[in-house]
């Protein structure tokens, strides 16, 4: 499992994000507070406190685990 914070303090930012998440076929969420929500759901992640770090959680498959980190980690 990897767990990383990321900020996406605008709109755009969210957008590049979901549209990263896309490459994965496998399930992203993100945790703010009590919340957790679908990491490729552009309404679900403006639900959120974008003004706070948000956690990334997901269950990688060992052979995407450096491409989903080299993506997430331009989030940081």
């Amino acid at each position: 499992m990897i767990q990383e914070n990321i900020r996406l303090p605008n709109v755009t930012r969210v957008q590049e994000f979901t549209s990263a998440m896309r490459e994965f076929d496998f399930e992203v969420d993100l945790t703010s507070g009590r919340y957790v929500i679908n990491g490729k759901s552009i309404m679900g992640i403006l639900s959120l406190d974008l003004a706070h770090p948000i956690q990334v959680t997901a269950e990688v498959p060992e052979h995407k685990k450096e491409r989903f980190l080299e993506v997430i980690r331009s989030f940081a």
